[in-house]
């Protein structure tokens, strides 16, 4: 009686007062809809942002038992935008050892080789303190590196002594002045440290490009605020652009001056491609300059985030395979090619994803939702709430207990040799034994039930310094209006 007089006096929810206490089952099975589509509803094959085979094979090889299926595929391969990589009749051997790729230009003194899967950008913050170590100690333990994401470089990432990619973003945590701008000296003294490999730039990030990240206050504890350089308690939100440049050329002049206070070591940048008139004109700075990073990564717009405003995750920026063609073809074009490695980050998580990458345009991939998955995550979708329900993204230290680093890093570790090994093995199918043989004619995708074309009818592949050339038409209009000294759209 008493919750039905106040669900009729209340004027909040208008479902309570026409329907008082019949009405709360309404927002008890809202409140299990994800579950229930998640175990109860969806195929194997249709979830998002994972599907359920995913998340199974990647949670076998975590935990070292057997990801064969039998029977056959579920997938209807006469869809239209079905992909297919097309094997050999002459196979080749698969490689002993996993391959690496050299990232460092002619401007780097300490080059280093990159595993060809490693841990993306995750800050700590977003994920919690145990989360972070696990995922450390499997990179030490499988000889892969971890991208720290732009929350700073916290003891967690430090202590187990795998090897980090240091991302500054535009809040310049970790290096931050007190008035929030970049602190060289502190830069200089933290890109000195021996587990630093390489240190990453964000421009923006697939998930949310053009706005800077959010690590909502109830996350931001004292330890957290005493890494990042914030006020605890406080919603943490980066700004959308950097200070330390507003045109190409300053971009590319900035990215060299952080290589010299990292002491020569690799230098790059992250970014979700949109304007491929914008990446040009850095292309052009980077010749006008004779400046080039010596890696960039590109996001796709599947990729993961914390929080995030529906409409970005939706709605803007390039999907993963567009953007790696662009970066990739307008470095061909303007003949810098061979002087930079691109990195592949978005939705990776099984061998065909990482070869199909390979295929595209990148020389090395990244991953960050299937990383968690080998930790723990049951992709319950309540990161930005601190109530993660294994522990993985929260701050909460009674949640966060429940990540077991020594078990949950040799997952890691078993996780990410067995996708590079898969990766390896689709590759000898192809008879290929090294990514480079890779070539766009050896990815087919299906266009309509009748119609099957491969990548390189598809797409347009630009020949070794063609830009500079002569451009093709379809290119003329974004080279001719690029400009090094502004962004122009």
């Amino acid at each position: 009686m008493v919750v039905a007089v106040h669900d009729i006096a209340q004027r909040r929810h208008s479902i309570l007062r026409n329907y008082p206490l019949l009405g709360h089952l309404r927002f008890a099975l809202e409140s299990l809809r994800p579950e229930l589509q998640q175990y109860f509803i969806e195929r194997n094959f249709d979830g998002r942002p994972f599907d359920r085979d995913t998340r199974s094979i990647v949670y076998e090889r975590a935990k070292g038992t057997a990801a064969e299926e039998p029977f056959g595929t579920e997938l209807d391969l006469y869809r239209a935008g079905s992909e297919y990589l097309t094997p050999s009749m002459s196979p080749c051997a698969v490689p002993a050892e996993p391959l690496r790729v050299r990232i460092g230009g002619p401007d780097c003194t300490r080059p280093y080789d990159m595993a060809l899967l490693n841990v993306s950008a995750m800050s700590f913050g977003s994920l919690s303190a145990n989360a972070v170590l696990a995922l450390n100690t499997g990179a030490r333990l499988g000889g892969f590196a971890q991208d720290t994401g732009e929350g700073g470089l916290s003891d967690y990432h430090l202590r187990p002594g795998g090897d980090l990619v240091w991302e500054i973003g535009t809040g310049y945590f970790g290096c931050r002045t007190e008035d929030g701008g970049f602190d060289e000296q502190i830069f200089a003294e933290k890109a000195a440290h021996e587990h630093v490999k390489c240190v990453s730039l964000k421009i923006s990030q697939g998930a949310k490009p053009g706005i800077g990240g959010v690590l909502p206050g109830v996350k931001v504890n004292a330890e957290i605020a005493q890494v990042r350089g914030v006020t605890q308690g406080q919603t943490v939100v980066s700004p959308p652009f950097h200070r330390v440049y507003t045109s190409p050329r300053e971009l590319v002049r900035f990215l060299a001056r952080m290589r010299e206070l990292a002491g020569g070591k690799p230098v790059g940048f992250k970014l979700c491609v949109g304007s491929r008139r914008e990446f040009l004109a850095v292309c052009k700075a980077m010749l006008a300059e004779d400046i080039t990073p010596d890696f960039i990564v590109v996001d796709g717009a599947e990729g993961g985030t914390g929080a995030a405003p529906l409409e970005f995750a939706d709605n803007v920026g390039l999907p993963l395979g567009e953007g790696l063609m662009t970066v990739h073809n307008a470095l061909i074009g303007v003949g810098l090619r061979d002087r930079i490695r691109i990195g592949a980050s978005g939705k990776i998580a099984t061998g065909s994803d990482l070869v199909k990458r390979l295929l595209q345009g990148a020389d090395y991939t990244n991953a960050a939702r299937a990383m968690m998955f080998a930790i723990g995550c049951i992709q319950a979708q309540r990161c930005h709430t601190n109530t993660c329900p294994v522990g993985v993204a929260t701050q909460d230290e009674r949640r966060g207990r429940a990540v077991d680093v020594g078990d949950k890093s040799r997952r890691v570790d078993r996780y990410q040799r067995a996708t590079v090994k898969s990766a390896l093995q689709i590759m000898a199918a192809m008879g290929v034994d090294d990514p480079r043989g890779l070539h766009p004619h050896m990815l087919l995708q299906r266009v309509d039930p009748h119609t099957v074309r491969s990548y390189a009818e598809l797409h347009e592949w630009l020949e070794p310094g063609q830009l500079l050339a002569s451009a093709p038409t379809s290119w003329a209009t974004d080279w001719q209006a690029a400009d090094p000294d502004r962004f122009t759209r």
